[in-house]
């Protein structure tokens, strides 16, 4: 029945998807649970009622669903229905994080870096962007490379900061096509090459990346480059 849920869900028919999610719902399915929050909150085939959602997400995630766990962090941060608790949103994080969903172990990193809702920790931090980086994630590999590129929490190591960046850059994230530049311009973990450190900062710029747009712009104005 899940499998139909989803099926329903994917093809737009939201009046169905509702009526089985809620029918495994009553199961305590936790995947289903957290699919009704996240349609109460989006109000798709219902009327939006973030109350409601936050309450199938609290039983999903004492379910330990990982994608519940998530987005019921995310209310806390954001202060949406609950009263706004970083600490609280950390929390949940980390649990949705030990679950492998790779966005929560970016934002578990972030918070991380940051110190929000915990203590500022550079190791830990880059320990999650990793976990992330491993699942695919594109700002995850770019955060990662910059923890590496300056030894944040973490050893200088200029030729893997190198590569994260590419990776990052290769799944068309403009922060790490910037940074990609930067490195190739610079000579770090690779041979200075300006001609790719135009071309990643071209791609950077062309994905709307300001500093990027700045410095294509200025070289313009120059004379130096035509497009």
């Amino acid at each position: 029945m899940l499998q139909t849920a989803f099926d329903a869900y994917n093809s737009q028919n939201y009046p169905k998807a509702l009526e089985l999610f809620t029918a495994l719902a009553e199961q305590s399915n936790p995947t289903a649970l957290s699919s009704l929050g996240f349609m109460y909150q989006s109000g798709l085939g219902v009327e939006k009622d973030l109350s409601a959602a936050y309450e199938f997400y609290v039983k999903a995630a004492d379910l330990e669903e990982p994608t519940a766990l998530f987005n019921l962090a995310l209310m806390y941060a954001d202060g949406v229905v609950v009263l706004h608790d970083q600490f609280k949103a950390h929390e949940l994080l980390i649990r949705s994080a030990v679950l492998n969903f790779p966005q929560a172990q970016y934002e578990a990193a972030l918070s991380l870096e940051r110190g929000l809702g915990c203590i500022q920790n550079f190791s830990e931090a880059a320990f999650w962007y990793e976990e992330a980086a491993k699942r695919g994630h594109a700002g995850a590999f770019n955060n990662l490379g910059v923890l590496l590129k300056e030894g944040h929490g973490v050893l200088q190591d200029y030729p893997k900061a190198f590569i994260c960046f590419s990776r990052g850059a290769g799944l068309n994230l403009a922060e790490s096509q910037y940074n990609l530049g930067l490195m190739y311009d610079q000579g770090l973990g690779c041979d200075a090459d300006h001609d790719q450190a135009l071309e990643w900062c071209r791609k950077a710029a062309y994905n709307g990346h300001e500093k990027a747009k700045i410095i294509i712009q200025n070289l313009q104005e120059e004379g130096k480059i035509i497009w």
